[in-house]
Parts: structure tokens; sequence; C-alpha cells
């Protein structure tokens, strides 16, 4: 079949399929008819679509290069009305006598931007926030004024710690110190005896049950945070004996950030419950019970138990946590408490989409091959010849045998000077012809010889890409999560070459080789060939959660352009804060240098050029200005 025939009937829902944004777009994402990804905010309901390609020219315009970090602040509002909706409907349906608040933990995304959307968009729902640490209370007294909003306090706490937060207290917002470690209750009730103020007290219980997943350690007996059982009957005890039982309001757990199975979750909430009763008959006042995070994001959109999905919708999730607490409630014939869940990633994840460029590509394809060896060439030479000319479907893995043995011997005589460079170069272009002929065979193949299977990803092209991974997508290095990652544009073009990602960062580390494949996970991902002086964009989304705050300075890349967009009704949206990425000058400042200081010494170092004669008075100016121009400019490669 002709290439050409096959790109005439390449169309717009083969793209939808292979790249599986119906999966995992979860409504927000979608491709028109023109071939280009576009941002659906208000889900599929509505008829407002938001061309990402669109977006680009608009960035361009106002001189943001890439790569862009761009947050639409309706996805978040819709996230953030999705979840509590969903607990609403099931309160409903269930004939629940509590409520439902929910909590942002900040550690997932802590920038300015998403804590004050949150608390904004989450206001009509009074969700709350949870911090972790005395700069996190800080940040959320700052923009927290609902009185009927949870501000959840856990992690370890100073005096200066519980004292903010029990000044939050005294100022009427719902504050509770969740105890995370014996010693903490003692420094509590002193600080509060300081203060005049009773405090809201909760215990984090370490649970038995233990779910799957990347932060399977998160729950079990040994989690590292959390009271035992022996350890809470201590805490209320101890509050029993000073009269003040009636602190103690919150019990919570935390199962994991990243909860595949709802089996897992609806074992934890059962026996958290059951703890939650337990301590209502002990006398104390309870009233609030905190399921943590865990609801998972379906990265992948396999809609299964994988790790980088989930086997549940939200509204599963939801109906199953009140049916199970009601359940238990019932039977022990206790109020209904108010049901409190942690839930960042799902609430962020898909608010960001990092925008990136392909610099450059390499690809592994030989160059022209004579159709026989020069009569002067090196035996080894002839050697790989015969195996290309005796290249069949029955002798493929003898072939690549042969193949590999022969290039490692030209590489093993070039070292010891019995091959030229040339020869060499020579040599390796017929294996390059050897292995790509190889990889088209093997697909006729009923069984794939295991030498061969990865063969694919070998011969795979190479685009360079213009971001950091450290920096934007740290994740997906450290721990081998999948994101979603695909063209923005040219989809009703067939995508002919199989590539993986490399960042340009100088480190062997700075890529991404595991992709969401339509049955698996894929080693390459499927991308259109470059046309000359056209631009090609990718897009990686699902970032909202962690890659932000993870980032790190891995060669001086900094934080990238920022873009926050707000779409309207009738399909307009404008771009309402725009934040530039980090200059070169603020990366070096991080790391302790003093930019008026640098330019000072090189100003010196050009100067002693002059008078040794290297450089003229007119080139030290030019020089000079190319240094300030650098420290001024993007950390990222810019046109």
């Amino acid at each position: 079949m002709k290439k050409s025939e096959v790109l005439g009937r390449w169309t717009v829902d083969k793209s939808i399929d292979l790249y599986g944004i119906k999966n995992w777009g979860a409504d927000y994402f979608s491709v028109n008819e023109k071939g280009e990804v576009v941002v659906t905010p208000f889900g599929k309901n509505s008829n407002v679509h938001i061309s990402l390609l669109d977006v680009v020219s608009g960035l361009k315009e106002r001189g943001l290069e890439m790569p862009v970090l761009l947050r639409f602040e309706n996805i978040l509002d819709s996230q953030i009305s999705y979840l509590n909706e969903s607990f609403r409907r099931a309160i409903k349906a269930n004939n629940y006598r509590g409520k439902y608040r929910g909590v942002y933990p900040i550690k997932v995304n802590q920038q300015q931007q998403v804590l004050e959307e949150i608390t904004r968009f989450g206001k009509r729902y009074h969700h709350g926030l949870e911090v972790g640490s005395k700069a996190e209370l800080i940040a959320a007294l700052s923009v927290f004024d609902d009185d009927d909003a949870c501000l959840i306090c856990n992690g370890y706490k100073d005096e200066e710690f519980i004292s903010l937060g029990l000044y939050a207290v005294k100022m009427g917002f719902r504050c509770f110190f969740v105890i995370e470690t014996p010693s903490e209750l003692e420094l509590i009730m002193k600080q509060s005896e300081i203060i005049g103020v009773k405090p809201n007290i909760g215990v984090r219980i370490k649970l038995s049950s233990k779910a799957g997943g990347h932060w399977t350690e998160s729950g079990g007996d040994r989690s590292i945070f959390g009271l035992n059982t022996a350890q809470i009957i201590e805490v209320v005890d101890s509050l029993k004996k000073c009269g003040m039982l009636d602190c103690l309001q919150l019990l919570h757990y935390h199962l994991g950030s990243q909860v595949p199975n709802i089996r897992d979750i609806r074992m934890a909430v059962v026996e958290a419950s059951r703890i939650y009763a337990e301590l209502v008959k002990e006398g104390c006042k309870m009233g609030y019970l905190d399921l943590g995070g865990g609801l998972a994001v379906d990265y992948d959109g396999s809609k299964t138990n994988f790790t980088n999905s989930r086997n549940y919708s939200i509204d599963e999730y939801c109906a199953d946590v009140i049916e199970q607490v009601m359940s238990v409630m019932d039977d022990a014939e206790i109020e209904h408490p108010i049901i409190v869940t942690e839930s960042g990633r799902a609430t962020v994840a898909y608010y960001s989409v990092l925008l990136f460029n392909v610099l450059d590509v390499t690809n592994f394809e030989p160059g022209e091959i004579p159709e026989a060896p020069p009569a002067d060439c090196h035996e080894l030479i002839e050697n790989l010849y015969d195996v290309m000319n005796s290249l069949k479907l029955k002798n493929l893995q003898e072939c690549y045998n042969d193949a590999l043995y022969y290039r490692d011997e030209v590489r093993e005589f070039f070292k010891h000077g019995r091959i030229s460079l040339r020869e060499r170069s020579f040599a390796e272009n017929i294996f390059w012809g050897i292995i790509n002929k190889i990889a088209d065979e093997k697909n006729r193949l009923k069984h794939v010889p295991p030498d061969l299977d990865g063969i694919d990803s070998a011969i795979a092209d190479i685009y360079y890409c213009n971001f950091s991974l450290f920096q934007s997508v740290p994740d997906s290095w450290a721990i081998d999560q999948l994101f979603p990652i695909m063209p923005i544009h040219r989809l009703t073009e067939m995508p002919t070459r199989d590539a993986v990602l490399a960042d340009i960062t100088c480190d062997c580390d700075g890529k991404i080789d595991s992709f969401i494949g339509l049955h698996d996970i894929e080693k390459t991902l499927p991308l259109h060939e470059l046309k000359n002086g056209d631009e090609y964009f990718l897009s990686t989304f699902l970032l909202g959660a962690y890659q932000e705050t993870l980032g790190d300075l891995h060669n001086l890349f900094g934080d990238t352009n920022v873009a926050s967009i707000h779409v309207y009704e009738n399909g307009d949206y404008d771009f309402v804060r725009e934040i530039e990425g980090d200059s070169v000058a603020d990366v070096l400042s991080y790391v302790e240098y003093v930019p008026k200081s640098m330019v000072e010494q090189f100003r010196k170092t050009a100067e002693k050029a002059i008078r040794h004669g290297k450089i003229t008075v007119a080139e030290r100016k030019e020089i000079m200005n190319a240094y300030e121009t650098g420290l001024r400019g993007y950390t990222y490669f810019e046109k």
C-alpha cells in the first residue's frame, strides 16, 4: 500500500483514538475538525471550545516564548464544583444527615494564584484548606476568610505554628490541629492556655488498611505519621483528665495520594468509621471524619486499578464513602459526622497544561547505501553487506545477532587503529540499514523473539523539545508516572514517526520514553515529521498536581512562563494573568550568585582582555551587552 493512500484515509477520529484523549481528557480536552486540540472548560455539555494552537498564537503576540504553562481557571472551578456536587447528590440520595466539607491540601500546588482561585471558587461550597507546615499556614491565612470552611493543620507543629492556628480559632475560623505524634498534645494544651482559647483537636490514626499505587506506605502500621490505637486512647485519657474531652472533634487518616482501587478506599472508610464510633462512645465530642486524600486521577484513561489510573468515577467514590460511613454510624446509633476529604490531585491536575515546541530531531535511519561494497573495503564491512542481502523473514533473529557481532567487531578494530573513522561510519550506516529492515519485517511474524521486541524503540527518533523534564514534569523522571502527551495540531494527518522526547538539559535522564498507549505502556510516541520552517507544538496534560511544586533548577532552568486563561460562556477568553518565567539572573540568584557582582567581575575580565590586546574597546562593549542581555533572558531556548 502506498504511503499517500494511507495518509489519505487518516481522520481526526483516528488521532483521537491513537492518543486516547477521550479516555484521559475527562471531557475537558478534545480535538476539533481542523485537527487541533481544544479545551472544553465547561465539560461535554458545552459547545465552548478553545483551540490550543490559537492560544499559542495569542501568547506569541503577547511576547511569551515557549515553554508556557497554561492554567485554565474554569477547569479548576469545574473540578471543585464536580466534587462538591457529587457529594451533595450522594448525601441526598442516601438521606445522609451530615454534610460534606472539602479541603484542598496546599502541598499539591502552593502557587499563590492557585490558592487564591481555589478559595474564590470554593467559597460557595465552604471548601477549605489543609496545611502541613508553618509556611503553608501563613499562606493559607492570607487568603482564608470563610468561618464555615475547615482549616486542617497536619504535620509537625512548633509553638509558633500552634499559636498561629489558635489565633485563627480566636478569630472564628474552624481550625483543627491534627495530632500526628503523642508529644504534640501537651504543646497544644500549653499554648491554648497562654492564648486563652480552647483548641479544636483531631487525631490521625494509623489504619491497618493499605492501598496500592505509588504511595502505599502512607497507610498501614509502618506509616510515618499518625497514632496507633493505644496512643489514641492515651490522648483520650489525657483530655479526660483535664476536662477537655470536648476539644477532640475530628478523626483523620491518609491512605495515599493516588489510590487506584475503590475496594481499598471502601475498606479504609469502614475501619476509620468504626474507630470514630468508638471515640464517640468514649465521650469525645467528635463531629468530623477526615478521610484524607487518595481520590485518584485517571492519567492513562484505562479506568483500571493500574497505578496511573483508577477503576471508579468521582460519583462512585462519593457514593461509596457516604454509604460506608452511614452504614457504620447507623449500626452504632451515632449521628452522621461531617465528612471531610483532602482531595488535592483530583482538584488541580486537569487545570495546568504545558505547551512546548520541538527544536530538532535525530533519527536512526541509514543514509544511502551503495548496492555493493567498495572494492578495497574491510572484510567486516563485506560481512555486514552479506547479512543485509541475506535477510529474510525466517532468519531475522540470526541476522540480528550477526549484525550486532560485526558492528561490535568494527568498533574494536577502530579502537586498535585497524579501521579508519570513515570505514567505521560506513559500517554503522549499513548496520542501521539492517536494523531498520528487521524492524519492518518483524511485524509479519506471529511470535516476535524477545530480542527483537524492543527494536522499535532502538530506532525511534529523538525529538528535542524546549522544556526541562526536571523543572516541569519531575514525577515522570522520579517515579515513572505517566502523563498524557500529544501534538496539539496536524491531527488530520497520520503521524509517521515513532519518537522519544528529550529535553534541553545536558542529562541522559532528561527524556520521556514511556507513553500512554491504546492497551499498554508504549516506549515511543507517534509524531509527525517536521516540515521545513514550520513549528511543531506538543503538550503535556494533567500537570496541576505536584509538578510545579516539585520542580527543581537542574541545569539552572527556572520556572516557565505562565499564562492564566478565563473562558466566557460565549466562547471568548482572556489572558487574565501572565507571569514571566525566571530569567537567567533570577535562577543564578537562587543559587547564591549576585548578578550585579557578576557583571562587575566580567567587566574586569573584559578590560584585562583589552590590556592584553585580545579585544578592542568597541568589542568589549559588544561583549558586555551580550553578557547583560543573557542575564536578562529566559532560561529556555529563545529564537
